[in-house]
């Protein structure tokens, strides 16, 4: 069993930044691969980007350049750093991993970027 917690969502202006965080439960982070998704209202959940246990990344074109995700293993944590936000950004983010077959989902954060 995973719990995935998300925090540091917020109201920010277009083109400013924001971090989210996620933290994970278990002794397995360190070898998991971890996501991050996004909804926005009335649409469905879309891919942003993934981090592997190396530490390789993998972005979505839409936040390629913009956004970077980082893990820091001595914290089970995984990081969103999104810059030069724009108003298309505005969704609820999820994290995710995947054991054993079994997706993982934490409850979300939302982020709402202003024009």
């Amino acid at each position: 069993q995973v719990q995935l917690v998300e925090s540091g969502g917020g109201l920010v202006q277009a083109g400013g930044s924001l971090r989210l965080s996620c933290l994970s439960s278990g002794s397995i982070f360190r070898f998991s691969t971890m996501g991050w998704y996004r909804q926005a209202p009335g649409k469905q959940r879309d891919w942003v980007g993934l981090i592997d246990s190396s530490g390789n990344t993998n972005y979505a074109d839409s936040v390629k350049g913009r956004f970077t995700i980082s893990r820091d293993n001595a914290k089970n944590t995984v990081y969103l750093q999104m810059n030069s936000l724009e108003p298309e950004d505005t969704a609820v983010y999820y994290c995710n991993t995947k054991h054993f077959g079994t997706d993982y989902w934490g409850q979300g954060t939302q982020v709402t970027v202003s024009s």
